[in-house]
């Protein structure tokens, strides 16, 4: 079985009995088509995976890094595709559903060939709507139901035209579960990563490492940081200079220490230390922001 189908609505035979498939693909991209993947409006519900490589996909002007298994998921009414117009070498996978109703200020309706309840269509897209972040990370189960989606529809095996609304709507429950579950990893984060942050800025001369930071939220060096960049967009040691960096500022402007003393409150191993870090991220020197904030 080629595990690489191209199936487009009213281009593909394969899909003139379900009028609901806009597209199913799977494809592996071995060079770059220059303008071959321009952000647009795309007409309904799309669940992109990443199958191989790394691909940066943008949607309403927020950029998204995908990496292999990661997937992400597109509502009718948005503007997505490669900020740089192309796809890079790789494989990638999508499907995309045309809903018989959803607008961002109405509920969903799938159409009559799902059986996904109404009541369900209606969280399902809440949830949809609610995610700050349309990714769901490492989740292989995605990938794998559009490419049984692909196979049965290549292959036509009996059954398939009951089995095809079936896979979708599996893909449909499948990613809806991965993003509340997502979602709730977030939340039971948020208050590790607000405690994290409390103990950081308590004791901000320590001299932080990697698995002390890790240590107390209970997590490896590796999965804690993932979840802080997640979470903040910097890497537990930039986020840890940052907060270094604020509450230098806060010193600067608020007292008449000497930057030396500042230096050390605030983490760093020499005032030269302080003043590079500090330049770097503000644009002035210590004792310029100080001169600008008496």
């Amino acid at each position: 079985m080629n595990s690489n189908f191209y199936y487009i609505q009213n281009e593909s035979e394969e899909l003139k009995e379900f009028p609901y498939i806009i597209s199913a693909v799977s494809q592996k991209i071995q060079q770059i088509l220059l303008d071959s993947w321009q952000i647009q409006r795309r007409a309904g519900i799309g669940i992109y995976c990443c199958s191989e490589g790394k691909y940066e996909w943008q949607i309403e002007h927020k950029i998204y890094p995908l990496y292999p298994n990661d997937s992400l998921i597109i509502h009718p009414w948005q503007e997505f595709g490669s900020p740089r117009g192309y796809l890079d070498i790789g494989s990638i996978c999508y499907c995309e559903i045309l809903p018989s109703h959803w607008r961002k200020d109405g509920n969903l309706i799938l159409g009559e060939w799902s059986r996904i309840s109404y009541s369900e269509q209606v969280v399902m897209a809440k949830l949809f709507l609610s995610n700050a972040k349309p990714l769901i990370p490492r989740n292989q189960t995605i990938s794998q139901l559009i490419g049984e989606i692909g196979q049965e529809l290549q292959s036509q095996p009996f059954g398939f035209r009951t089995r095809v609304p079936q896979l979708i709507d599996e893909l449909l429950i499948t990613w809806t579960r991965a993003l509340g579950k997502t979602e709730r990893n977030n939340q039971d984060f948020s208050q590790s990563f607000l405690q994290l942050e409390q103990s950081l800025r308590a004791n901000l001369e320590h001299p932080w490492t990697l698995e002390e930071m890790a240590g107390l939220v209970g997590l490896g060096n590796t999965a804690f940081s993932e979840k802080v960049k997640r979470h903040s967009g910097f890497s537990p040691l930039n986020y840890l200079i940052n907060i270094r960096i604020a509450e230098a500022s806060r010193l600067l402007k608020s007292t008449e220490k000497s930057l030396t003393d500042i230096a050390f409150e605030t983490g760093f191993y020499s005032s030269q230390h302080f003043s590079t870090t500090f330049k770097k991220l503000t644009g002035y020197t210590p004792r310029d922001f100080r001169k600008m904030h008496s």
